[in-house]
């Protein structure tokens, strides 16, 4: 019997690896960040990943049931969403204000634009932004961890007595890279640990869900950046003012491994994504030190960056075999 070939223009199917799959292991991968956070921040951490988590699912299925659009709540996309808005929270900021981030990313960075995979710039960071514009206050009331008092901040009482400096805004020796390295120093609910973020990665690396070009070039920028300016690769005694400091402290590690790799906002060329890690890891570099009222500056950078991707893209994507160039 003869057999029947489908003929198509590229590209072609490789595999059958489907957004759920995908978005399914982002959360995996999450975990041990959502549970570092919770063991330093105490059941607070818990009910503000909780929130964000429901409050995206929510109005993602509101949205697409009203706009008369499929809802594809069944796909976890909106659950990243959620888990990397909470991740951007200080563990002292209020529900409220996890549900309105929420809602901000699902709606008016996601949904506007198309839903998923034609949104410019990643949702949650964006919404992030909006957030720490609108109630800078809130989104800057650090609190100091307390490993294990799963009690700790659920009281205003005791989130005044914890309060604290991030490690960039803090005096040299007060944080070791030990602590930035566990997760044992102030910060958003997803960026203080350094070890629960690596696993999270490497995991993601092992299922080929990421790959090296944009967390490698992303890091490796900022370390030679901040060796270069500060003459210290690390120094207990110079804190902030050394480059493996800079590396752990706030969200860069957070931002390189699981924001920066959005699928939606970033090339898909291998040039591109080079391109774009290095991009991201120079803005943070300008912004954190040029800019004294802004110490952080991750969240900014990459989306700087989302907005230029289409043009790195553009510039970096192979020309068609055969393709005759226009003399117009």
């Amino acid at each position: 019997m003869q057999k029947q070939y489908t003929v198509s223009s590229s590209p072609h199917l490789r595999d059958n690896v489907s957004t759920r799959r995908v978005m399914q292991d982002v959360c995996i991968a999450l975990i041990p960040a959502g549970l570092a956070s919770i063991w330093f921040f105490g059941l607070r951490a818990a009910i503000l990943i909780a929130v964000s988590v429901l409050s995206a699912v929510f109005c993602e299925w509101f949205y697409c049931k009203h706009a008369k659009k499929p809802i594809p709540v069944g796909d976890f996309s909106a659950v990243v969403t959620g888990l990397l808005l909470a991740y951007n929270l200080p563990a002292s900021a209020p529900w409220w204000l996890a549900a309105i981030g929420s809602a901000i990313a699902i709606v008016l960075v996601k949904q506007f634009f198309g839903g998923i995979g034609q949104n410019f710039m990643n949702p949650a960071l964006a919404a992030r932004a909006i957030l720490l514009a609108s109630w800078a206050t809130l989104m800057t009331a650090w609190v100091a961890p307390q490993g294990g008092n799963w009690l700790a901040g659920l009281t205003p009482a005791a989130t005044d007595v914890v309060s604290g400096a991030t490690p960039l805004q803090a005096e040299a020796g007060a944080y070791s890279l030990w602590d930035l390295f566990i997760g044992n120093c102030p910060g958003t609910l997803g960026e203080t640990s350094a070890l629960a973020l690596l696993i999270g990665a490497a995991y993601l690396l092992f299922r080929r869900v990421i790959n090296w070009r944009i967390p490698a070039t992303f890091l490796g920028t900022c370390l030679i950046l901040f060796w270069i300016q500060t003459g210290t690769f690390y120094s207990a005694e110079a804190g902030a003012n050394s480059a493996l400091y800079q590396l752990l402290s706030g969200g860069l590690m957070l931002g390189a491994l699981f924001m920066a790799t959005d699928y939606s906002s970033s090339p898909v060329t291998p040039w591109g994504q080079i391109i774009f890690g290095v991009g991201c890891g120079a803005l943070l570099f300008i912004i954190r030190t040029f800019n004294s009222s802004m110490p952080e500056g991750c969240s900014y950078a990459i989306l700087f960056m989302n907005v230029a991707a289409p043009l790195i893209e553009r510039v970096t994507t192979p020309k068609s075999f055969g393709e005759v160039k226009s003399h117009a």
